[in-house]
């Protein structure tokens, strides 16, 4: 056995978000030498479950035949009241998604990666995944922001009150949480009301973030709700008093100005 293409193949598995609890089943697969091989692994993301399938392959040249690849893995997402979907991703030199940014995405939200490109360049983007198109295989496409797009992150987040954004650190750890498409915990500061607790997902196609409460319910349609609810008594309390001033001027006598003796 290949030792040392074993100990890379490990740690490739633990980097793409497996961890270490592959690790015997990997050279048990490795010893038997075949052609290809699949590992499985289960996990839960709260309420969701997320199953994968790790697939490997013997290099096809003899000199080479002690050599193993990474090549994808296979995740299928079982979340409660949505259909199951299943989408393959691949491991890429470099810019690999990982098990997590994999959930992710398949959950709707966006993730900064960095990759090469074709010509061995290495760029940054947002991938998001569009359930709108599917390729022959059955994946769903991903959809690329790049830098030109002119997505600022930190120019979007200083549209809210967060307290996180007061401490360089914190700010530091939401920014990198958001970064990874987690839905990131901060806290909205209210003037002479509460401080809320909030949920803060990144939202690159329309160069904005997005909150929730607590529940995962999108604060800004809540919000527009109450101020359109908010704007309508005002008016009708405008329209009572000029109302009421009409009927008072009406009932006045008309004011005439003395004349000078």
């Amino acid at each position: 056995m290949n030792e040392e293409n074993l100990s890379f193949l490990q740690e490739q598995v633990m980097y793409a978000g497996f961890g270490d609890t592959l690790d015997n089943d990997l050279k048990e697969k490795i010893a038997q030498q075949p052609e290809t091989f699949a590992l499985e692994y289960q996990t839960e993301y709260g309420k969701d479950k997320v199953e994968a399938e790790l697939h490997f392959s013997q290099s096809n040249k003899e000199e080479y035949k002690d050599m193993y690849f990474f090549n994808s893995y296979k995740v299928k997402l079982e979340r409660e009241g949505q259909p199951d979907m299943e989408q393959q991703f691949y491991i890429n030199k470099g810019g690999s998604i990982t098990l997590k940014e994999a959930y992710n995405l398949m959950c709707g939200r966006s993730v900064n990666k960095n990759l090469w490109n074709k010509t061995g360049e290495l760029y940054n983007t947002w991938l998001q995944m569009d359930f709108k198109q599917t390729n022959d295989k059955g994946n769903y496409g991903l959809k690329y922001f790049n830098e030109n797009y002119g997505y600022d992150l930190d120019a979007a987040l200083q549209k809210y009150p967060l307290k996180e954004l007061e401490n360089d650190t914190y700010k530091a750890n939401l920014v990198e949480s958001l970064k990874k498409g987690n839905p990131a915990s901060a806290t909205l500061v209210k003037e002479g009301m509460e401080d809320q607790k909030v949920y803060v997902v990144a939202n690159p196609k329309f160069k904005s973030v997005t909150l929730y409460d607590s529940n995962m319910q999108r604060l800004g349609r809540r919000r527009r709700e109450k101020l359109d609810a908010s704007k309508k008594q005002n008016q009708k309390q405008n329209q009572a008093v000029e109302g009421d001033e009409s009927s008072s001027s009406a009932k006045k006598k008309p004011w005439k100005r003395a004349r000078a003796v």
